[in-house]
């Protein structure tokens, strides 16, 4: 059965494209290489022993998304990663984001719509519960204003897509609210590869132990938490791949009670910016050199999920700890030197 991903070769898309073909699914990649490196398919095949098909295109150009989908006209699902995904420079640079995160959507849509059936994976996030009332975050909290731009694509881009499937019995699709991927596969062939300076904190920190970067900045440490610093839900890539293997199987087999649905894709516990930093340091034995500065606009105080409802309805639960995932990380960024 052949399936899509779009941003394969990105940090959270190659995690996916292994999990793919552990399980026997034939891939198909599309990436642009504007924020991921062609080696990254050297990586994957290296784990898996299988070349997936490859197209670098942009699917900003509806012509190339149109003439992609005439070539390869017996894909069954979709997997749709590509996005730009920092909150800081989405607030600098809106207007980028929302070329980037709608307008792609749209036109992979308008080629699912005129298939016989579609199963359709959308990579959502926390984001678009805002700042949320209640801690642990459930599917049913309230869809609050964005506080970013980035958020704001991901809370858009679930409704066209629920707008569509109301419309369209066809296409089937699940959005996964993920909280903070980290970690990298544990052969550290693959992993989180940022493109000039980081913009999340584990790469930043792994990239300071390293000497790569001088000094690691923490923004803000009033942030009314027991430490003062944000706290996150910091969930293993390969947990959060089996994830979306695990959902799109269920779209497959018509395992979900609507055509739309929605889980929430963390470890159900939350961790602030010091917890990590001090794992961090009692996994490597590397003291990080970090300084305390300003909050950073866009940024919520604390998120972490309740994920109850993927690990009964989906039957998927994180496995690995936040010390295992920051070691994983770290053996990859060793291996980049």
């Amino acid at each position: 059965m052949k399936i899509l991903v779009t941003g394969g070769l990105g940090f959270i898309g190659s995690h996916v494209v292994v999990r793919l073909q552990e399980e026997g699914f034939d891939v198909v990649i599309i990436d642009n290489l504007s924020n991921s490196d062609i080696k990254v398919l050297d990586g994957i095949v290296s784990i898996t022993g299988i070349t997936p098909a490859f197209e670098q295109l942009d699917l900003r150009e509806k012509s190339a998304v149109t003439g992609f989908f005439k070539k390869y006209d017996d894909i069954q699902g979709v997997i749709h990663f590509a996005a730009s995904k920092a909150v800081g420079e989405s607030v600098e640079n809106p207007l980028l984001y929302y070329e980037n995160n709608i307008g792609t959507l749209v036109y992979l849509l308008q080629e699912l719509q005129k298939k016989e059936q579609a199963s359709f994976i959308f990579s959502s996030s926390c984001t678009v519960y805002g700042q949320a009332d209640q801690m642990p975050i459930t599917e049913t909290a309230a869809i609050k204003k964005a506080e970013s731009p980035y958020g704001n694509t991901k809370q858009i881009g679930e409704e066209i897509i629920q707008d569509t499937c109301k419309v369209c019995p066809n296409i089937k699709a699940t959005a996964l609210r993920y909280f903070n991927p980290i970690g990298a596969h544990q052969s550290a062939l693959i992993g989180e590869l940022p493109i000039g300076v980081p913009q999340n904190l584990v790469p930043y920190i792994t990239q300071t132990a390293t000497g790569q970067r001088a000094q690691l900045s923490v923004f803000g440490d009033d942030y009314p938490t027991p430490d003062g610093t944000a706290i996150r839900d910091y969930i293993h890539v390969v947990d959060l791949a089996q994830a979306h293997v695990t959902a799109l199987k269920k779209l497959l087999e018509n395992g979900q009670a609507t055509n739309f649905d929605f889980y929430n894709v963390g470890t159900g516990k939350g961790s602030s910016v010091l917890e990590v930093i001090t794992a961090f340091e009692t996994v490597t034995g590397k003291k990080l050199n970090y300084k305390i500065v300003d909050k950073r606009e866009g940024d919520v105080v604390q998120a972490f999920a309740d994920t109850t409802k993927a690990n009964n309805v989906l039957g998927w639960k994180a496995e690995r700890t936040l010390e295992q995932a920051l070691l994983s990380a770290w053996n990859w960024e060793q291996k980049q030197l």
